[in-house]
């Protein structure tokens, strides 16, 4: 059995009390994963952004919500975890300033700075020590595969999940798994459930038995 820590839905960054910068990420995606750990009788800690969909009981749950939040709760557990599969969307900008007040219309363009967000999973990446394993996600619009190995050693992931924007929200996707060497380990479509099923699998045969 592993401890796995997963990230989940997306995260929100505040540019005045009432309004914020986020994403279309509904969570599912790490509901199912959760789902499918707890089935391989695996120990999970859910660090989740703002969604609406319930996660196993078994699991322990951690509510965040902006992006800087969730990196401070990961970088808690994950010292104590054996694995981590970041299918969280972080907010990836924040402004540089967040007003302190409802910003009113006054019928001219609004101006937004905005910096980046820290980066999750390279953080945690940077951090694992020789016995631990990240996975990571990468959702991308075009040139997904080349894309997603540029991810995965920027990050310092042992795999890749390759999706695209169709998977936002939705409850069926498709999704390639990716080796460092670039090899297609799996390449699935189908109900979320099933993508975890296969995704768990290949954690386990890659990672958490070679771990063992």
């Amino acid at each position: 059995m592993a401890r796995i820590l997963i990230t989940s839905g997306p995260t929100r960054q505040y540019i005045d009390p009432v309004r914020f910068i986020s994403n279309a990420s509904s969570g599912l995606m790490g509901q199912a994963l959760t789902r499918a750990s707890i089935r391989r009788g695996h120990d999970v800690i859910v660090v989740s952004g703002p969604v609406n969909v319930k996660y196993p009981a078994a699991a322990r749950l951690i509510h965040v919500e902006t992006t800087g939040e969730m990196l401070e709760a990961c970088q808690a557990e994950f010292p104590r975890c054996d694995g981590l599969i970041g299918v969280a969307a972080p907010c990836d900008y924040q402004p540089v300033k967040v007003a302190k007040q409802k910003i009113a219309k006054n019928g001219e363009p609004l101006k937004l700075d905005l910096i980046e967000t820290p980066d999750i999973v390279a953080t945690l990446g940077q951090s694992k020590r020789a016995n631990q394993w990240t996975v990571g996600f990468a959702l991308e619009t075009e040139d997904a595969r080349f894309r997603a190995l540029a991810k995965l050693q920027r990050k310092h992931c042992d795999l890749v999940v390759a999706n695209s924007a169709q998977a936002i929200n939705a409850r069926e996707s498709s999704i390639e798994i990716l080796d460092p060497a670039g090899n297609i380990l799996a390449a699935v479509s189908g109900p979320k459930s099933r993508l975890a099923t296969v995704i768990l699998g290949t954690i386990h045969s890659r990672l958490i038995r070679r771990g063992a």
